[in-house]
């Protein structure tokens, strides 16, 4: 019996990405909304020894007798991220995740990201794609998620912390799950992101009416509806990161937090709901770095877990966004409730959304193809 062993994939450009869709925020939404149904019931793994692991890094020392060795500088990452995904989707894949802060002095984004979705059953590559926007637009996607089924559904006025690129997808995202927004707060650290996300803004979504830069991360959290820090920063002290007050929030508040964050002892009472995107994210972090685990990723998330450690907080009380999805524990029960969920970001989104474009790519006849081989040499 004779085989069929040439391999052909389709390489796709960041403009090829917009051109299948990548951008489509409302159909991201639904796709990570589909995903985490799935990681509820189990049809995915990630890698580490519980499958639910972040990812792979290389870590590089404070001093090396390499000179050209990189430093472990603000945003310095170099990792792999893989996972596999089941139900629709059936592939995998692998995010390869570069950053230096560095990079934006070069007039470089800060992270540089390509993306491989393979065949799950041969391994062999469906596809190699330009992977920042499909990141970026997953990572907002799963704010929007959240605010799905978490925020007040005649949610009004969102508060933003940090106006860089998540915040942009994360509102794109809150405004496809809450489409009666119509009043933006943002704090920025510099003129010129301002300008570019206020600019954004406007050529948008013309529905927001109020669009407000704000002195203080106060002015950003009170009478918001949804609040998220998108901001990145320097990690090691949770005193540094960026704060939330209990008496800043309104009840009924959302608060999605994708970034560097940390909150009062009012915000630990048990009447503010805490979720997590993906409790075994969350785990297998805490496995895998020195505690306190605050100290080390700067979520919402690992001081959850720390607290846990700490017999501050029941581990039984805290949430997991895909069992809210699927049914198995309620959304927002009524429009009193703060609800404080931590976003930290899975291979599995990537995946996720890698296909639904891929498939859109081969539909439409975008990118271009290539010859890994005829027949392989060795095998």
């Amino acid at each position: 019996m004779t085989h069929d062993t040439r391999i052909d994939f389709i390489y796709l450009s960041e403009s090829d990405m917009v051109r299948a869709g990548v951008t489509d925020m409302a159909a991201c939404v639904d796709t990570m909304e589909e995903m985490f149904g799935l990681l509820h019931h189990g049809d995915y793994r990630m890698a580490g020894p519980n499958n639910d692991s972040h990812g792979a890094m290389i870590m590089f020392p404070e001093e090396s007798p390499f000179p050209t060795m990189p430093k472990p500088t603000a945003d310095r990452r170099m990792m792999a991220m893989p996972a596999y995904l089941g139900g629709n989707f059936c592939t995998a894949g692998v995010k390869w995740y570069g950053s230096n802060i560095a990079n934006k002095e070069k007039g470089l984004p800060r992270s540089i990201l390509m993306f491989t979705l393979s065949d799950a059953d041969t391994a062999a590559p469906l596809a190699h794609m330009s992977a920042n926007l499909l990141s970026a637009y997953r990572t907002g996607a799963v704010p929007g998620v959240g605010a799905r089924h978490l925020a007040r559904k005649d949610s009004k006025v969102v508060g933003i912390f940090g106006p860089g690129v998540m915040a942009r997808t994360s509102l794109a995202a809150f405004i496809a799950a809450c489409p009666q927004i119509d009043t933006v707060k943002v704090k920025g650290r510099g003129k010129k992101s301002l300008d570019t996300f206020t600019d954004w803004v406007r050529e948008n979504y013309p529905q927001i009416t109020t669009l407000q830069v704000v002195d203080d991360i106060e002015s950003v959290v009170r009478d918001s509806d949804i609040v998220t820090y998108c901001a990145s920063g320097e990690v090691g002290n949770p005193d540094d990161y960026p704060l939330i007050k209990r008496e800043w929030v309104s009840p009924g508040t959302f608060l999605a937090m994708p970034a560097p964050c940390n909150f009062d002892a009012g915000m630990e009472a048990p009447d503010v709901r805490k979720v997590l995107d993906n409790t075994g994210l969350y785990e297998a972090w805490y496995e895998e770095v020195p505690k306190p685990a605050h100290h080390c990723i700067p979520l919402v998330g690992m001081k959850f877990m720390d607290m846990i450690a700490g017999g501050r907080l029941a581990a039984d009380t805290l949430e997991d966004l895909g069992a809210i999805v699927a049914g198995a524990v309620p959304g927002r029960q009524n429009d009193d409730e703060i609800i404080l969920m931590s976003v930290g970001g899975m291979p599995v989104e990537d995946v996720a959304w890698a296909t639904v474009v891929y498939r859109k790519a081969i539909e439409q006849g975008i990118g271009v193809k290539l010859n890994l081989w005829d027949e392989p040499l060795l095998r």
